[in-house]
């Protein structure tokens, strides 16, 4: 059942490719001590490439993409479990099964499985070398459901409201933002837990690489908890995810309830952009009846 989330959101810039991984163990535990249910970092927070002359960064992103059932996931696996949180260890360059890249977010349960993994769906073109993937995921937290995106997914709000009615409460969306446009990202974080009356948890890389800001949204759009700068933080805070099942009873504001629009005997209506359509008896989010299986890491 929906209850109080507490989210360690971790501003901070990105470790370079091939890192030791014992400072980042360290820093999550931490995290765990301080109260932290979720520890989310930024995108590729473990992938960095950005001291590499730009010429050589995708191919150090190729040359660095791992399998998910690899020693790095199971490795992350074991951080998890040793601090027993669940952990959002922003994405990693994943390879797929016949030589793609994907920019890949995990979420790693408390006893250390995959929890969830979602291919970002949307790559920021011309810039990002990455394979689209296929599918939106959703995934099971202590009784609550959560989705993923990644970054630029936010400017598409296909993905936000799919999330939601998949019965996502709370929206994990990890940003590696370098560029000015996280003045609209921003916006945008605000724009998408009201029209969906979810919570957004955004959580960007911190300075010199990335433009911070990260931020904590409500299902009516107010800022928990934010950055302002592009300093290293912890936005540290606990979420009421049953808010989300108030809200969507008696509104946004006390007036919108927009997942209850629709009426028994309403048309449905074409979306020809689609190719498909509104179908008002499908329109309200449900719990999914799976989400992304798990994978042990033993």
């Amino acid at each position: 059942m929906p209850g109080t989330l507490t989210v360690a959101a971790v501003q901070a810039g990105p470790q370079p490719i091939g890192a030791d991984l014992a400072p980042y163990a360290d820093a999550v535990a931490r995290h765990a001590a301080d109260g932290a249910r979720l520890v989310v970092h930024p995108e590729l927070h473990l992938f960095g490439a950005d001291h590499l002359p730009e010429a050589e960064r995708t191919d150090a992103l190729l040359a660095s993409a791992v399998p998910l059932d690899g020693d790095l996931v199971r490795d992350l696996g074991a951080i998890a479990r040793e601090s027993g949180v669940w952990l959002v260890p922003g994405s990693v360059c994943e390879r797929g099964p016949a030589g793609e890249l994907f920019n890949t977010a995990l979420a790693i349960a408390p006893d250390g499985s995959v929890a969830a993994s979602y291919r970002k769906i949307f790559p920021w073109r011309p810039f990002e070398p990455y394979v689209p993937g296929d599918r939106f995921v959703v995934f099971d937290l202590d009784g609550s459901t959560i989705g993923l995106d990644i970054c630029y997914d936010a400017w598409f709000p296909e993905v936000s409201r799919h999330l939601a009615w998949m019965g996502a409460e709370a929206i994990v969306n990890v940003v590696k933002t370098t560029t000015p446009d996280r003045e609209q990202e921003v916006v945008l974080a605000r724009a998408n837990s009201i029209a969906n009356q979810v919570f957004t948890v955004s959580v960007n890389t911190g300075g010199p690489v990335g433009r911070g800001r990260s931020l904590v949204v409500d299902p009516e759009g107010a800022v928990l908890a934010e950055s302002p700068g592009d300093e290293e933080t912890v936005l540290s805070t606990s979420i009421d995810l049953d808010h989300v099942a108030r809200v969507r009873e008696h509104g946004t504001a006390g007036v919108n309830r927009m997942w209850s629009q629709f009426r028994p005997g309403d048309a449905e209506i074409p979306l020809p952009l689609y190719g498909g359509r509104i179908d008002p008896a499908s329109w309200a989010p449900h719990a999914p009846s799976t989400t992304s299986p798990r994978q042990p890491l033993l």
